[in-house]
């Protein structure tokens, strides 16, 4: 073949976008960071919700998007050194999940790759953004509100041991939103002239003697408190409540199908899938600084009836009326 007949069909295919179309294909696909304060165990419906949204935004994990994960596993001082990483690799947007920890480490890392959180608490006091609706900055996301919703969990298991005089807290003194916890915990206690007994955890090993503790203590009823650790450690702690005969009020549907009580909150799963809808926004383009902190519009009372029946416990009828799931 002569050479400018070679020339030709050179240029002949790059017109008709062969050429571009094989650049593309070598391109190397945008990068998610994924930070999280707990582990990959049992996050399996969670982590579904979040690529569902990024399905809803056209990106599908491996196809036309690549996802770096980061799992602190309940250590929330290497978080820090985690987000780093990301930074470093570097990462398109990440997102920050199941506690503000996550993203207040990312947030640390970096002031110009785009943030989305997914937390339990307050992200103004938290220092995450300015404001719910003009969120400035290189972060955004969603709340589940999690501690807000700290006295309403008192008020519905208190219904069904209406006489008791004590209660228990189960919180991880590591975790950023414990004081939070128990101070929302006191003001309903208080209210109710009940006396509150916090018990602490931080791994699998401490949970057997925060449920000793609580044993110990008289407290007729338990509050879950929010945190990643406890998710991981769900089966454990749900265990745990059955064999010393506590009733308990978890923070997360999971719990409850796992054989817990019952549970107030909103949808974690639908949380998740908030994120990744929001995080394949920025990747088309959108700002952080532009896209409003999500909030729950609903939440779900579950209540598991086997359960109640194992504990020796009448579920109110007021509580089943306004129950969205009732597992029997």
């Amino acid at each position: 073949m002569k050479r400018r007949d070679f020339i030709t069909l050179l240029g002949g295919a790059a017109a008709l976008g062969g050429w571009p179309l094989a650049a593309r294909a070598q391109q190397p696909l945008p990068v998610i960071g994924f930070l999280d304060s707990g582990s990959p165990e049992g996050m399996t419906v969670n982590l579904d919700g979040f690529h569902r949204g990024l399905s809803e935004t056209g990106f599908t994990e491996g196809k036309n998007v690549a996802v770096e994960y980061r799992w602190a596993r309940g250590h929330y001082d290497q978080l820090p050194a985690l987000a780093a990483e990301l930074v470093r690799r570097p990462v398109a947007v990440i997102a920050a999940t199941r506690s503000s920890a996550p993203a207040i480490a990312a947030k640390a890392a970096t002031a110009t790759i785009p943030i989305v959180f997914q937390t339990g608490s307050d992200p103004i006091k938290d220092g995450l953004v300015a404001s719910l609706n003009r969120p400035g900055g290189n972060v955004t996301g969603a709340t589940r509100l999690t501690v807000e919703l700290m006295q309403k969990r008192l008020g519905l298991i208190s219904e069904l041991v209406p006489k008791a005089t004590a209660i228990g807290l189960l919180v991880n003194p590591n975790s950023l939103q414990a004081a939070a916890q128990v101070q929302e915990m006191q003001e309903g206690t208080r209210g109710r002239n009940m006396a509150l007994h916090v018990a602490n955890a931080s791994n699998d090993r401490e949970l057997d003697a925060a449920f000793a503790a609580i044993a110990q203590s008289g407290a007729a009823v338990l509050i879950e408190g929010n945190d990643s650790v406890f998710i991981d450690q769900r089966k454990h702690i749900v265990a745990l409540t059955i064999s010393n005969k506590i009733p308990t009020m978890f923070f997360e549907r999971d719990s409850v199908v796992d054989g817990g009580l019952m549970s107030y909150s909103a949808n974690f799963a639908d949380s998740f899938r908030q994120v990744g809808v929001y995080v394949g926004r920025i990747l088309k383009g959108e700002k952080p600084a532009d896209l409003p902190v999500l909030q729950p519009t609903k939440f779900e009372l579950v209540v598991n009836l086997k359960t109640a029946k194992t504990l020796g416990l009448t579920i109110p009828p007021g509580v089943l009326a306004i129950a969205d799931e009732v597992i029997e």
